[in-house]
This record gives structure tokens, sequence and C-alpha cells, in this order.
């Protein structure tokens, strides 16, 4: 006789979702304090930390931020994070009107 899966709770199915999230909102907070470039590299930052936790938590862990393979995730994540955060560190300048 197999023993039943013990389930998680709600909240902490979706916990790892919830920290990527408030970092997201941290930096949307920061850009519309016309603080684009810090608010940008927190973007960033939090797409490198959903790839860190995709890489570490398992499946059911991992809850809304497991939406491929972990491979795919993890680079996925990692990749963009990287990308918008060179993005950010690299454009000069800050008038978009010139």
């Amino acid at each position: 006789m197999t023993t039943p899966r013990r389930r998680r709770h709600p909240v902490l199915t979706h916990l790892p979702f919830g920290m990527v999230l408030a970092v997201v909102l941290l930096g949307l907070v920061r850009i519309l304090l016309y603080h684009w470039r810090q608010g940008t590299v927190l973007i960033g930052a939090a797409l490198i930390m959903a790839a860190g936790m995709r890489a570490l938590l398992s499946d059911d862990q991992a809850g809304l931020i497991a939406i491929r393979s972990r491979g795919v995730d993890v680079l996925t994540y990692g990749g963009f994070g990287v990308c918008v955060m060179a993005v950010a560190l690299t454009i000069e300048g800050f008038s978009l009107g010139n």
C-alpha cells in the first residue's frame, strides 16, 4: 500500500512566483520614480532569481515559475535576465527625445 502524498499549503506552492513578482514590482516602482536603470536592473535580477529557483527547486516546489522543462526554463529566464541587465547597464544617456 502506498502512502498518500502530502499536499503543500497553497501559499508555499506560489511562494517562488510571489518572490519574483515582488522584485519585479519593486523594479517597476523604481522606473515610475524616474530611476529607470535601477528598475530595469531589478527586473533582470528577478529573472535571474527565477532561473536560480527553477534550477534548485523541484517541479512541484517551483509552482508557477515552472513553465517548460527545467533546462529550458533556466536557460530562458537566465538568458533574458542577463540581456535585460546588459542593455540597462550599457545604454548611455537618458533622453529619448533627442
